[in-house]
């Protein structure tokens, strides 16, 4: 008798089910109207319709999110992208991020559909708003691998590059993000970004916390920039380049140091005359150090190299970085024996770079003395 009762409320369906089942019934329901109006509808319910499916994604699934692609609604969002009525353009562009956002296969329809040309053209608008819209379209997008070659090959980089100009904080972040994005893009054979980035992204460097997410993605864009000749130039004459640099590399994550110290270590190699003094001047020796101790594996190789670079010793007399470690690894040796040596060995070598760090800035503070008026006129 137990074991019928077990089976019939087994497979009796709990209130719970059952209003789960009329709510996706209701659902469903509802994508299937409000597809109706957006691919049939006129103007005025076309953008009633976009505004809708905007609401229902946003609080809703991914799997909601593939029902309304499967029903036909992108193509007929991205063909309001190009109307001449601003409402329409706000809110198809608003309805596609939506339908975007954590669904790779929504993304790669949504320009297999051919929406990257008019958000190119909507990236060019006086509206900033909807410029920066576009923008946040764009990021989103080029988060799926297989759209980058598209949207590299767009000319959206150079209308991305003039938000980072003008654009507003969240339009500035989307821009760099973007961008970041694309320059992973291994299909397209010509460079995304020219020297005409540089000043905008340092300047957001400077500004920004160097631990920061956004500084990982800034600096690593300047150290693709430092690779041509025209970047190089525009970080050494942007007020403050190789300092920001230097201080990145003092007070980032590992992934920024490691792209700062690229992007100096690329300075330095290009022409070490040109490039060897402006870096030193900076105080760029105490993080560098440290930087050999701290960083990731990569950030300490390149560390190494620079501080090679920078020494003022010839070539041939020059003590490697690699060779003042073996050395204090030897001193480390004797003192400790072989069991504790590695851990001496960075202690020592933490030391050094405190007391270089304590060096430069003494020297700094005595500059700055000798540098100020002996007698302040009162006033």
């Amino acid at each position: 008798m137990g074991h019928d009762e077990e089976n019939t409320a087994a497979s009796t369906p709990t209130t719970t089910d059952q209003e789960e089942e009329a709510w996706n019934q209701r659902k469903e329901i509802l994508i299937h109207d409000l597809s109706e109006k957006l691919i049939n509808g006129d103007l005025p319910t076309q953008i009633e319709a976009a505004r809708d499916i905007r609401k229902v994604v946003k609080k809703s699934s991914v799997k909601t999110r593939s029902k309304f692609a499967t029903a036909g609604v992108i193509q007929p969002l991205v063909l309001m992208l190009v109307s001449p009525n601003i409402d329409a353009c706000e809110a198809s562009l608003l309805a596609l991020l939506n339908l975007a956002v954590r669904n790779e296969r929504n993304k790669v329809k949504i320009v297999t559909a051919g929406a990257i040309p008019p958000l190119v053209d909507l990236l060019k608008f006086q509206n900033g708003s909807l410029r920066e819209l576009a923008a946040a379209a764009i990021l989103t997008l080029s988060a799926a691998a297989p759209n980058k070659p598209a949207i590299a090959a767009s000319g959206a980089a150079p209308l991305l590059v003039e938000i980072l100009h003008s654009g507003s904080v969240q339009g500035r972040v989307d821009a760099v993000t973007a961008l970041h994005y694309l320059s992973t893009c291994r299909e397209t054979s010509n460079p995304i970004l020219d020297a005409t980035a540089v000043p905008p992204l340092l300047k957001l460097l400077k500004e920004c916390k160097k631990y920061s997410k956004f500084a990982e993605k800034a600096t690593a864009l300047l150290e693709i920039l430092s690779n041509s000749e025209e970047g190089r130039t525009a970080i050494t004459n942007s007020d403050g380049g190789i300092l920001t640099l230097v201080e990145t590399v003092e007070d980032g994550s590992l992934v920024s140091t490691e792209h700062a110290v690229g992007a100096l270590l690329s300075l330095c190699r290009s022409c070490r005359d040109k490039y060897r003094q402006l870096i030193l001047k900076e105080g760029a020796i105490p993080g560098l150090l440290r930087l050999t101790v701290e960083g990731t594996y990569e950030a300490q190789e390149r560390a190494r190299t620079l501080l090679d670079l920078l020494r003022d010793t010839p070539q041939e007399k020059r003590l490697s970085s690699s060779v003042l470690e073996k050395i204090v690894y030897d001193i480390a040796t004797r003192v400790d024996g072989a069991d504790k040596a590695a851990e001496t060995a960075k202690r020592l070598l933490q030391d050094m770079v405190q007391r270089s760090m304590e060096l430069s800035m003494t020297r700094i503070q005595q500059r700055a003395a000798s540098s100020t008026p002996s007698k302040i006129t009162s006033t």
